[in-house]
């Protein structure tokens, strides 16, 4: 018998034992859904979680004061050079500039120890202030629960507009009260309510989020009375495979602006902001350890199953293989017959399982977030592969058994 006639003879067996087949490869077929169901479900969220978050890091970088603070900078115990601070102009230059590139912000913290006013009404003072322009909530990632954002004309002119959290809708706000269009007062000036921002709550100690109050940036320049504000600038990329070039050139433009010259240093930092890029990288790979861990030990109790079936099988056919031996067959080729048996099982409840993962998957990411569906091709070669081991390691040992059974005994058996 040749490997091709094992290989006939293998399907035959498949196609006669049909019932036998079908529980053997739904054993299989859910160990490898499981897998590629999990694996599939955490890169779909994964890619949904990275497509919102775009604009908070992954696709952004930070240009602000060198030392981040305008201050000396201290590097290897030795200070470095002190740089004055981005000046407001400088920032509202570098926007301008860098618009034939990409989209950027401007913005600083007025406050972070406001008290706010309405009527008879007053926050406690720990409200923050910050100046910001129209591309400031898109660039941050914020949602408006009402109103609406800054128009270039209020943020060129520094209209004396504001947008305010959810927590402070609340404190100055009875329920049911419209807030929009409403005055409030933020150091003694009036300002007049144009949008409401979504709830955003916060992180660890930082429970602010809620608790802020935006102001065009024109107008919060107009506070800095001593000139001590440190104005930021967020910059985004066209695309996030350009990034580092567009940084190069956001380089060029601001070192322009600043005058450094060309054998000196830049007198300001410029920063990939690659925090939750690198964080969701770093959850999703601990995710997807967990997830083959669990879907390993789930192909190990199908692979013991497949191997007790096989064996089963082995006892069933010991007269068959008995006719084959005294027909010829060496051990060699009844070892291969029922190792492509094994094999053919798996790869069939593998290519179902595959199947069921993948739509369980994509169910699962849909279900946490609205996005695309995705086709796992590296995990769909990884469970292929997985198939043929499985069936090798399982059907091995019944084949070996197979291959050493005598065939006069064999012959005997009833």
């Amino acid at each position: 018998m040749n490997l091709i006639e094992n290989v006939r003879e293998a399907l035959t067996s498949v196609r006669l034992h049909l019932l036998r087949t079908v529980l053997t490869g739904a054993i299989i077929a859910i160990g490898i859904s499981s897998l590629v169901g999990m694996l599939t479900a955490i890169d779909g969220i994964k890619a949904q979680i990275a497509e919102s978050f775009a604009g908070l890091g992954a696709n952004s970088f930070d240009i602000r004061n060198s030392g981040s603070s305008g201050g000396r900078v201290v590097q290897e115990g030795k200070t470095e050079k002190t740089y004055p601070p981005i000046t407001f102009r400088e920032a509202v230059s570098f926007k301008e500039e860098y618009a034939a590139i990409g989209i950027s912000t401007v913005f600083t913290t007025v406050s972070g120890i406001a008290e706010i006013k309405r009527g008879s009404k007053k926050t406690n003072p720990n409200v923050r202030v910050r100046g910001g322009d129209e591309n400031y909530l898109s660039i941050k990632a914020m949602k408006l629960l009402e109103g609406r954002n800054f128009s270039q004309m209020e943020v060129r002119y520094g209209n004396s507009v504001a947008i305010i959290g959810k927590e402070l809708e609340e404190t100055l706000f009875t329920d049911g009260e419209e807030a929009i269009n409403q005055n409030l007062t933020i150091f003694g000036k009036p300002y007049t309510i144009i949008g409401v921002l979504d709830k955003q709550g916060g992180v660890g100690q930082d429970q602010g989020a809620d608790r802020q109050i935006l102001i065009p940036i024109d107008n919060a320049a107009r506070l800095d009375f001593r000139g001590t504000f440190n104005y930021r600038i967020t910059g985004v990329a066209s695309d996030p495979g350009k990034i580092d070039y567009e940084m190069g050139q956001a380089t060029g433009i601001m070192r322009k602006i600043r005058q450094d010259r060309v054998a000196q240093e830049d007198s300001f930092e410029l920063a990939k902001s690659e925090s939750v890029a690198e964080s969701l990288e770093e959850v999703a790979g601990y995710l997807r350890i967990g997830g083959f861990g669990i879907g390993f030990i789930t192909l190990l109790g199908a692979a013991i199953g497949l191997m007790n079936i096989m064996l089963v099988s082995v006892t069933e056919r010991t007269r068959e293989i008995g006719i084959r031996k005294a027909l010829g067959a060496t051990p060699l080729r009844i070892r291969q017959q029922f190792l492509i048996e094994a094999i053919t099982i798996c790869v069939i409840g593998g290519i179902f399982g595959m199947i069921l993962g993948i739509l369980i998957g994509n169910v699962i990411a849909n279900f946490i977030g609205p996005g695309g569906f995705l086709v796992p091709w590296l995990w769909m070669i990884i469970s292929f592969v997985i198939c043929i081991v499985v069936g090798l390691v399982a059907g091995y040992i019944p084949a070996y058994k197979a291959s050493k059974l005598d065939p006069i005994e064999s012959l005997r058996y009833e």
